[in-house]
């Protein structure tokens, strides 16, 4: 059975993630406890051994307001159409166009292909124009994007539309503060959770879309885990970490004399998936060529390795990720849309960190902790500078600010807290620091080479830290990272021998 972050007056949340079972723990029994950066619910402390420790309390706001809506067709080719806009659904948007996979389909010419997005909010119903071709008016006012209330009257190409609030609801958001590894106690995410367990329990392709950093691959794996196939592999590829040239290799294998260099046969990704699933990272950056060879796979749930004459089935369900925009890359002729269709059997946006109210606080507590941090450095007013920034980078780049912060020093008080700007960083204090910046600044190098001198100095010495914090344990070390296990060897094999 599968054990859950539940929401209580007091709670314990395991940083390795809802299953982990041997995960150390921010214990909510604290002796001690203030509130974080004056958001309610979120309170941090210290138990009697010093044990940083955090308590997510009922006040967090337990319901969430919403409604649905009608959209009625009164003038134009469909009159007399209505569409529904359930405000129940965990799904984050509905697309309105003439073309195949939306949603909300209209047979109206002057509609483009993918005109606009509808999505029901707490504030009311979002309307986003996508760039159309003939634009949007609300009311007789063109728009970009408006926000609905029921009642007015929108107009797209040659069909109007009137828009009616059919009800409004409070629903209860579930008592999960995480899934699987993917943490976060915000209503934004909360609501999200019941749709990943659906997910979970079927077998459907799914795409995740987000900005860069908010965790589309650890939920990919959550999901995987979560699921039937949990026993068998997780293989992750990334679209834009191997040539073009190779993609092909790489995905579906070649056999053996098939190009230069194919000394020995080997097999693809979707063989060594097999069974489990293929996380495809930045799907949107593949090319249209290998889009096309990738449908096939899909559809056909077979491969056939580059030189080789056998198609080889493949048991193996797809999660797909992407920073960019896919229904804007199809509108632009980038992406094919049947294979949007055969990948988006779902569909996730997972919020960006800047959208998930109260956060921040918890996920510090939890890196922080995580990271082998000393619970007194973790101050109120640190959590609450941190709260200032709009995180470009989201959860990544959250992370990757406090590793910074212990690598550098180890040390945070509130008279020098980070500076605020959209990427903050913790000033090394250390005077030795210090001393090697201005070393650095009084050799007159040009940016390039003083930047790389800078950078290879924090790699030297933050992977001697956390291998030191870790025991000399590299998988763990790398984990505490949030980077690659090779990844963190070949920094290490760098600074072991830097001259190569």
């Amino acid at each position: 059975m599968r054990a859950r972050c539940s929401l209580a007056s007091e709670l314990e949340v395991p940083i390795g993630g809802c299953d982990s079972h041997e995960s150390h723990q921010l214990r909510a029994k604290a002796l001690t406890a203030m509130p974080l950066h004056g958001k309610p619910g979120l309170m941090q402390g210290q138990d009697v051994d010093g044990t940083l420790t955090t308590r997510v309390q009922s006040r967090v706001a337990e319901v969430r307001k919403g409604a649905s809506y009608q959209l009625t067709v009164v003038h134009g080719p469909d009159v007399g159409a209505t569409f529904a806009v359930d405000g129940h659904m965990e799904r984050s948007r509905l697309y309105l166009g003439h073309g195949p996979l939306c949603d909300l389909r209209l047979n109206d010419p002057r509609v483009s292909r993918r005109h606009a997005t509808l999505q029901a909010e707490p504030q009311g119903l979002r309307y986003t124009d996508l760039g159309s071709t003939n634009g949007s008016q609300v009311n007789g006012v063109t728009v970009l994007d408006a926000l609905l209330q029921g009642g007015e009257t929108l107009q797209i190409g040659s069909t109007v539309l009137k828009v009616q609030q059919v009800a409004a609801f409070e629903v209860q958001l579930p008592k999960e503060l995480c899934f699987g590894k993917l943490h976060g106690a915000s209503p934004e995410m909360r609501r999200l959770y019941p749709l990943f367990q659906k997910l979970a329990d079927s077998d459907l392709p799914v795409v995740v879309e987000g900005e860069t950093g908010t965790g589309k691959e650890v939920l990919a794996e959550a999901i995987h885990e979560a699921g039937a196939r949990a026993q068998g592999p997780f293989v992750v590829f990334d679209c834009t970490a191997v040539p073009s040239s190779l993609i092909e290799a790489s995905l579906f294998g070649h056999e053996r004399g098939a190009f230069t260099g194919a000394v020995a046969a080997r097999r693809g990704l979707f063989e060594e998936a097999h069974g489990g699933t293929l996380f495809i990272d930045e799907i949107g950056d593949l090319e249209l060529s290998l889009q096309a060879k990738l449908l096939r796979a899909v559809d056909k749930a077979s491969i056939r390795r580059i030189g080789g004459a056998k198609w080889i089935d493949v048991d193996v369900r797809i999660i797909s990720a992407t920073r960019r925009d896919l229904d804007a890359e199809v509108a632009a002729g980038r992406f094919r849309d049947d294979l949007l269709f055969r990948l988006g059997g779902a569909r996730i946006e997972l919020p960006p960190l800047r959208a998930r109210q109260g956060d921040v606080g918890l996920l510090a507590t939890l890196f922080w902790s995580e990271m082998g941090g000393a619970p007194d450095k973790l101050t109120p007013e640190f959590i609450a500078q941190l709260e200032t920034s709009s995180w470009p980078g989201n959860v990544r780049e959250l992370r990757h600010v406090l590793a910074r912060s212990l690598a550098l020093g180890d040390t945070i008080s509130a008279a020098e807290p980070p500076p605020r700007s959209a990427s903050p960083s913790v000033a090394p204090r250390p005077n030795q620091v210090r001393d090697f910046f201005e070393a650095v600044l009084s050799q007159g190098t040009s940016f390039a080479v003083g930047r790389q001198k800078v950078l290879d100095e924090f790699e030297r010495r933050y992977v001697s830290w956390i291998l030191e914090r870790h025991g000399g344990h590299v998988g763990k070390a790398a984990a505490a990272a949030g980077i690659g296990r090779r990844y963190f060897q070949e920094i290490r094999s760098r600074h072991r021998n830097p001259t190569g």
